[in-house]
């Protein structure tokens, strides 16, 4: 469906203009962190530079201050002089660089490589010496600093890793719930087909078996064959397209359909509509589609109570909304399979494809604007589902008037 492929891309852009707006966010941020620490160490380095001039300096007298400045110091420095050979470092790893077992033999290969990389990260800065003379200061970034210079590329590739496996999975998921339904929905037109069809095979074997003219109950049950051979067809049209609705009383809507159910079920499950049940309950409704809901309801209510038991039904109005509850005493439903239910493919009998639940909450919700839950389970005891209608804005004469839905979002041609 374009409309659904549309909301899809949508979606898509969204997530990762969302991921490259909270990128940019986080890198931007990152960096002016870097550039207000690194800041404050290039003050500090400088203090050390002033340090080291006045101590060059022979007016200076008060060598205890200059002291204090050196001693207090935290960045790991190198200092070298013009022809770029080390006179002085400070504050460098002191496991590493004294030779072992020599404590005063300093490793040159440790001081080069720090100071090749010192000079690799920062230009360095000169220290006067006197007027023709200066040397050169390099130092070392704290390593916090160091981090969050690279944190963001880190971050960018987690996010982006975390978007791939995002897409493959809903791909997957979405390839996979379309699975599950084109083969439910396959299954579920050979189920609707056969019984009818089976049926006219019966007579038709029988009328080839006879010299007799078909009799009236024959034509009429041949008739009542065909009927729901076009109910079927008209059901399955109607997926993916948006369907007419027309205001139908929900009683009578209810009782037909129970009518059909009760001879093609098992004598030991009685289907009752409570008495209490509000007879002139109206709502905007496609009769076919609403009734394939409450065939549904009722044989998953006869698959949970293993054919035998009672099913009822329960219809009242409320301000703006219609309510029909159907309570079985079958084997009910954990709490935490509420919502499992409704999903495609998600079934506890050993044989089915778990379409029925699904089906019929989308025929509800997306093309009736409606609600279908699971009002309250008990294990052993019997589920109650309930379906939520809105009440008809028009008065019942202008039930021939099309109602517009909400859009479908679930079209099997996608």
């Amino acid at each position: 469906m374009i409309i659904e492929f549309t909301n899809t891309k949508r979606w898509k852009v969204l997530l990762m203009m969302g991921a490259v707006s909270i990128s940019i966010f986080f890198l931007l941020f990152t960096r002016y962190l870097v550039n207000e620490l690194s800041a404050r160490e290039l003050t500090e380095v400088k203090k050390i530079v002033h340090a080291f001039e006045q101590l060059n300096d022979p007016t200076i007298k008060n060598y205890e201050e200059i002291r204090k400045t050196l001693q207090s110091a935290t960045i790991p420095i190198i200092v070298v002089n013009e022809k770029g050979r080390v006179t002085n470092f400070r504050n460098l790893d002191s496991t590493k660089i004294y030779i072992k077992g020599e404590k005063s033999k300093i490793d040159s290969s440790y001081l080069n490589s720090q100071y090749k990389l010192m000079k690799w990260f920062h230009s360095p800065i000169p220290i006067k010496i006197d007027e023709n003379k200066y040397q050169y200061i390099y130092y070392k970034e704290q390593q916090a600093i160091t981090l969050l210079r690279f944190f963001p590329y880190i971050q960018l590739i987690l996010i982006a890793l975390f978007l791939a496996i995002s897409y493959v999975a809903f791909n997957t998921s979405r390839i996979s719930d379309q699975n599950k339904v084109w083969v439910g929905m396959a299954k579920e037109t050979a189920h609707q087909i056969g019984t009818p069809l089976s049926s006219m095979m019966a007579w038709i074997e029988y009328l080839k078996t006879t010299n007799e003219a078909p009799t009236e109950n024959l034509l009429e049950e041949l008739s009542k064959d065909v009927k729901r051979l076009e109910i079927i067809t008209e059901r399955f049209s109607k997926i993916g397209s948006t369907p007419e609705l027309k205001i139908y009383n929900i009683y009578h809507t209810i009782h037909e359909s129970i009518d059909y159910l009760k001879s093609r079920i098992s004598d030991k499950v009685n289907i009752i509509i409570s008495p209490e049940s509000d007879q002139d309950a109206k709502a905007a409704i496609n009769k076919n589609l609403f009734s394939w809901v409450v065939e549904n309801l009722v044989k998953n209510a006869v698959d949970a109570m293993n054919g035998k038991g009672e099913i009822n039904f329960f219809i009242r109005q409320g301000k703006t909304s219609v309510y029909i509850e159907v309570k079985d005493n079958g084997k009910g439903i954990p709490r935490s399979n509420f919502s499992l239910v409704f999903k495609p493919g998600f079934t506890t009998k050993k044989r089915g494809w778990g379409l029925g639940l699904s089906l019929s909450k989308r025929i509800i919700e997306n093309y009736h604007n409606g609600e279908l839950i699971v009002k309250d389970s008990e294990i052993g005891k019997g589920t109650t589902f309930r379906i939520r209608l809105k009440k008809p804005v028009q008065s019942p004469e202008l039930h021939t008037e099309k109602i517009p839905s909400r859009r479908n979002k679930w079209d099997l041609r996608d």
